[in-house]
């Protein structure tokens, strides 16, 4: 048995629960358009025909979802055509209005209207305006998770959910700002955002392809990249304390129908990186709770402590075992290799578990950027051969009525860059999957416990901790925390978009959730 520090402490606390500037370009436009396309077959869905004249062209195309059918099967001649000819053969509809920004291309209905108008539609109280859309990728069409989404210049943003949506709330004094769009591993898409209302986009990003000339400069010691991080942590990240206005969701499904799902608004007093988590401090502002009551026959397990082991998972402020260089007699590392981030390229680090290690350990991926030396996302989990081994971190509390053991425990963890040049907690997820059986039954079903939180916004003047009264114990059941419902709950506030099972459960149990959230 190996003697472990604090670090033994992390593992406990995190386990207990139950780059491209886009501009607006005009004067091009004709060339862009008159470029040849060669369509040796003309045959195919809508997308892959214009991904014909992307691939041909070099530029990609970004449009409304509800105006384009992706997966239509069409068919047009054989032969060669303009740009712009093309695309109206490939949708049929020479209505098209196309307008090039940077190396996008927008479509949208040719309506005589200044698109750069923000319509009462798109607009909440307060003159606040609603942009939405789906992220996918563009060489296998799958939708990518967890893109960062944000406007340039500002601490606003959010990120998309499992199936590539998202949707951001901001005020309209800022709607001339550029939408940014990036996930590590891809081309960023910048566009300015009054060019996207009035629809629901589709946004296709490129893999980006990393030269042999960069790998073979870039490639470094696993071990002296550990060393950096911890080496410049003070620097990457900030010392003062910040307010994260954040989005927090935690959900528990059975048998993959989902039972509970609770939804909140926090403010969190942040402390800077020189602290731990402990220090940190979270406000309650807005909370729904939905409930299946068809499963009320089911002994439910409850979550605690889902958003302290949000807090704990910023790991820059308590530092794991798997980062630090000191326990290598634990841990293998190695390069494993070189991606990007809005342009920056990012050293991938691949962290083992040593064979002759028996405990419940980590095994994972770091991405540190390269120039900065700061760690910007990490994918880890429990090491899979070792996980049945710490089913008893993971409850607080047993049942003499379930048998429980722990089959996953998979986390992601992400870092933005702020304007001010610091990194700031963006991300958090994480998915613990038993394998459960009732008292006196003989087959077993997986339950899923789940929890995330997004940082939507960040704000660095006059930051003081919160009144005692107003803090919220992190470390509780949060779902049975007593609050006010409120039927404009996401008013102003950007969250994360439900996927469509939760979409469903939402629904099904409307009343539910009133009736949950004022008791």
């Amino acid at each position: 048995m190996f003697k472990l520090t604090n670090t033994m402490s992390y593992r406990c606390v995190v386990c207990i629960i139950l780059a491209f500037i886009a501009t607006y370009m005009q004067a091009d436009d004709g060339d862009v358009f008159a470029i040849k396309i060669r369509f040796p077959s003309g045959r195919g869905t809508i997308y892959q025909l214009l991904k014909e004249i992307s691939d041909q062209s070099g530029y990609s195309f970004i449009y409304d979802s509800r105006i384009i059918e992706n997966d239509k099967r069409v068919s047009i001649r054989r032969g060669e055509y303009s740009l712009q000819d093309a695309v109206h053969a490939i949708t049929g509809n020479n209505r098209l209005k196309m307008d090039v920004i940077g190396n996008h291309i927008l479509l949208k209905l040719n309506e005589e209207k200044n698109t750069s108008v923000i319509s009462e539609e798109q607009k909440t109280s307060d003159n606040k305006i609603t942009l939405r859309g789906t992220v996918y990728d563009q060489e296998t069409l799958e939708p990518i998770l967890y893109v960062n989404v944000g406007l340039t210049g500002t601490t606003i943003g959010t990120v998309t959910n499992r199936n590539g949506d998202f949707q951001l709330i901001f005020p309209d004094s800022v709607s001339q700002i550029n939408l940014k769009i990036s996930h590590i591993g891809y081309e960023s898409v910048e566009i300015e955002s009054s060019l996207l209302t009035e629809q629901s986009i589709d946004f296709f990003l490129k893999p980006m392809a990393i030269t042999l000339e960069e790998i073979t400069v870039s490639v470094a010691d696993p071990i002296q990249i550990l060393n950096d991080i911890l080496n410049q942590k003070e620097k990457n990240y900030s010392l003062a304390p910040v307010y994260l206005t954040s989005f927090y969701r935690e959900g528990i499904e059975h048998r993959r129908r989902n039972i509970d799902l609770t939804e909140a608004v926090l403010q969190v007093y942040k402390t800077g990186s020189r602290y731990d988590s402990n220090h940190d401090q979270v406000k309650l502002i807005k909370k729904r709770r939905v409930t299946n009551q068809q499963m009320s026959d089911t002994i439910l397990p409850r979550m605690k402590s889902g958003i302290n082991s949000c807090l704990v998972l910023d790991i820059i402020k308590e530092i794991p075992d798997f980062i630090d260089p000191a326990n290598n007699s634990l841990y293998s590392y190695a390069f494993n290799h070189i991606t990007t981030i809005d342009n920056r390229l990012v050293n991938v680090i691949t962290f083992r578990q040593k064979p002759n290690v028996k405990e419940p350990l980590y095994t994972g991926d770091l991405y540190v950027e390269v120039e900065s030396k700061a760690l910007v996302e990490i994918q880890f989990e429990m090491n899979p051969q070792h996980v049945s081994k710490a089913t008893n971190l993971f409850i607080a509390r047993k049942t003499r009525e379930l048998n429980l053991t722990l089959q996953e425990a998979k986390y992601i963890v992400s870092y933005k860059l702020a304007t001010d040049g610091m990194y700031y907690i963006n991300h958090i997820r994480g998915d613990i999957v038993f394998r459960v059986r009732k008292r006196y039954h003989l087959f077993n079903s997986p339950l899923h416990f789940w929890f995330e939180m997004v940082t939507c916004k960040i704000d660095t003047e006059d930051v003081r901790g919160f009144p005692r009264n107003d803090r919220l114990a992190p470390d509780m059941i949060f779902a049975e925390t007593k609050h006010p419902y409120d039927h404009n709950f996401w008013d102003n506030f950007n969250l994360i978009l439900p996927e469509e099972r939760l979409k469903e459960t939402m629904i099904n149990n409307l009343n539910e959730v009133i009736i949950s959230s004022n008791n």
